[in-house]
């Protein structure tokens, strides 16, 4: 894969990779490994917060937590879909929200943490909403791609020894993935800012700096939550993305969902029950590139029986919500 950006070079790909390896890294730590100033480094990060959406943040990985995730299509009246979407998009409980179809459908992921959260969602507001048509619930049964496995990785813009140089050191046996209510804190201030200092995060929790350093590096080490980076795909290149809906065997059920993890145009993969039993997210250069992968790399696939591609109009929420300027 190469970035192909009027705004955005190679460096800035290597530091976007970068923080997707170690979203915590210093400048200093990141430029030391990239061969370039911590001026440099600063000036860069910088810029890609102001002009290619950049944001590092927090997320509890529901895969790991035992926690349910769906994805779900809610068809609406198209003058009524944006509304809806900046409405779901506030929700705590959604991590990301596009307009699709013209404007007629809403594409959203959701990680409820409770049974009460997913019935008041799924069972009450959502059906209780007049202007949206019909609801498609799609549960998420297992993860081919994405969460920590950014999808910058395949780019390759850094080397395997730059990629070891990034990341974090062990955490001696971290326990398994948990989050207790007193980290509740710490986190509400990393899905902000996932890269808020230590004196920061000591004021927010009251704990001690080296405690909230072994908090953090014990959730992050045991996998219960993950440093993801956000930014506008189209600032690197790649303005169209598109949600693809896919039925296979269910013998092929597992080997298309590995081999679209492979694909460089896949972000997201995972098996799902509910109308289809894959769903993933492309994300491509151009509709002739969607056109290009799904009648060749995504067609050839042996036990596909059926596709359907949704191109996102707009996201309105990716890994946070920023309301649109009025």
């Amino acid at each position: 894969m190469e970035m192909e950006s009027d705004v955005l070079d190679r460096l800035d790909l290597q530091l976007l990779n970068a923080l997707e390896i170690n979203g915590r890294a210093s400048f200093s730590r990141l430029a030391a490994v990239l061969g370039v100033s911590d001026q440099t480094v600063a000036r860069r990060y910088r810029r890609l917060c102001a002009q290619g959406g950049l944001r590092v943040v927090a997320v509890r990985d529901a895969d790991a937590l035992g926690q349910d995730q769906w994805t779900l299509r809610l068809r609406c009246v198209p003058d009524s879909a944006q509304t809806i979407a900046e409405a779901l998009a506030k929700r705590p409980d959604t991590n990301w929200v596009g307009l699709a179809s013209g404007g007629t459908e809403i594409v959203l992921g959701t990680r409820p943490r409770s049974p009460g959260d997913r019935d008041d969602l799924l069972l009450g507001k959502l059906p209780r909403t007049p202007r949206v048509l019909e609801i498609r619930a799609h549960q998420l049964l297992h993860r081919f791609y994405g969460g920590p496995s950014g999808w910058l990785h395949k780019f390759e813009a850094i080397t395997p020894d730059q990629i070891e140089a990034l990341t974090p050191d062990p955490v001696p046996d971290p326990g398994p993935a948990r989050i207790d209510p007193e980290d509740e804190p710490l986190l509400a201030v990393l899905e902000r800012d996932g890269r808020a200092t230590y004196p920061e995060l000591q004021r927010a929790t009251g704990r001690s700096e080296s405690s909230v350093k072994r908090r953090l590096g014990t959730l992050l080490a045991s996998g219960a939550v993950y440093l993801d980076v956000e930014y506008h795909s189209e600032a690197i290149g790649y303005p169209v993305a598109a949600a693809l809906w896919l039925t296979t065997t269910p013998a092929a059920l597992h080997s298309v969902g590995e081999a679209l993890a492979t694909h460089d145009q896949i972000a997201h993969a995972a098996a799902t029950a509910g109308p289809t039993n894959l769903t993933a997210t492309a994300v491509l250069r151009s509709t002739a590139e969607l056109y290009a992968y799904l009648s060749g790399p995504l067609g050839r696939l042996e036990g596909v029986q059926h596709v359907e591609a949704t191109p996102f109009l707009r996201r309105v929420k990716q890994l946070t919500y920023r309301p649109r300027p009025r």
